[in-house]
């Protein structure tokens, strides 16, 4: 067993926000695993501009302020999303707000968008652009701004030019109020604004390319609004999902009735089912990126084959360790080569 995995079964026996504070400050500090061999050809995954060795990606979360997200593309993810960031540094909610559900493979947060805020963000940002891959902000409102949609115009301001792509958080359940920006008028509104700002600073420079992450916890008929509305918009994709406020009855940690939002296994069949409506809905008019319950190699490819082009997780990290990237991609590449598929793209949607 390596030194880091000791490490991290250490840290699983600390409360877990210390935890993720000790494996920053590791991190930072260069003590985090180094990938050294190259990803097996058949993982490269091309969409939206993105040229990845591999469709493995960090989830916003992590690595809230942008410090170590070179560090995380270099123990092996093909991607990370920093943030989420924003304008106002902000503490968020009151400790304990982080829980393992060890038992269910499972995690409940409800951080609240704690974060240092824009200009801290974009400092780190730009250190550590010097020396990454594929580094995307995930971008918030503050809870108590009077404009939440504004928050994000100011965003993207500030941050424009640095991350390879932006995506626009408004799914998460901590700050309230904010999942009423997934639907009607107000998604019609948010839309508007984002890609007005998207227009007036592209000019004729490079044009990153915009996500929206949603929520598990929509029905069909938001399912089909949504999607309408994002093509219409000109959004590039769709992050699928968020955290939800669902308790399934399988649950069996004591935190189980702790508030906030769950990931973790317990997340994945629901949001598997959504990414899939997703693509059904969309026709393949929009990127779709799978998040939730990632676990293994097989969940990575079951999202795939769902219509997901690549994917995202956190929780399973938390919980098991970083050699897990390693086994993920090892066991996709297999399944992906057992089935006839030279490439990541060419299984998106085969379901």
């Amino acid at each position: 067993m390596s030194i880091t995995n000791i490490a991290s079964m250490a840290l699983r026996h600390l409360p877990a926000e210390t935890a993720h504070e000790i494996t920053i400050a590791a991190l930072k500090a260069g003590l985090g695993p180094v990938q050294r061999a190259g990803d097996d050809p058949v993982l490269r995954t091309q969409f939206c501009g993105l040229d990845l060795p591999n469709p493995i990606g960090l989830a916003a979360g992590f690595d809230k302020n942008s410090e170590v997200g070179a560090a995380m593309i270099r123990a092996g993810f093909g991607w990370a999303e920093c943030g989420t960031v924003t304008p106002l540094a902000q503490d968020g909610n009151p400790r304990p707000r982080l829980f393992r559900l060890s038992e269910d493979g499972a995690v409940i947060n409800r951080m609240g968008f704690n974060n240092a805020g824009l200009e801290v963000f974009a400092r780190n940002f730009h250190a550590q652009k010097k020396s990454a891959g594929a580094l995307g902000a995930n971008i918030g409102a503050n809870k108590t701004s009077k404009d939440r949609i504004g928050d994000y115009v100011t965003g993207l301001k500030r941050l424009w030019g640095l991350p390879a792509w932006f995506t626009i958080n408004i799914s998460s359940p901590n700050t309230p109020g904010l999942r009423e920006l997934q639907g009607g008028d107000a998604l019609e509104e948010l839309l508007g604004r984002i890609m007005e700002t998207r227009a007036a600073l592209c000019g004729d420079g490079p044009n990153p390319p915009f996500f929206l992450k949603l929520a598990p916890d929509i029905h069909e008929a938001q399912i089909v609004q949504i999607s309408d509305a994002t093509c219409k918009y000109g959004i590039d994709g769709l992050i699928i999902s968020n955290t939800t406020i669902e308790r399934p009855d399988s649950l069996q940690s004591h935190y189980r009735g702790e508030t906030g939002g769950l990931s973790g296994r317990p997340l994945f069949d629901r949001s598997t089912k959504v990414l899939s409506d997703f693509h059904s809905a969309t026709k393949g008019r929009l990127i779709l990126i799978g998040a939730g319950g990632i676990t293994t190699g097989d969940d990575a490819y079951d999202k795939i084959r769902a219509g997901a082009s690549a994917v995202q997780l956190y929780t399973a990290l938390a919980l098991h360790g970083p050699s897990l990237i390693r086994k993920i991609k090892a066991r996709l590449a297999d399944r992906l080569r057992a089935d006839g598929f030279s490439s990541v793209g060419a299984a998106v949607g085969r379901d």
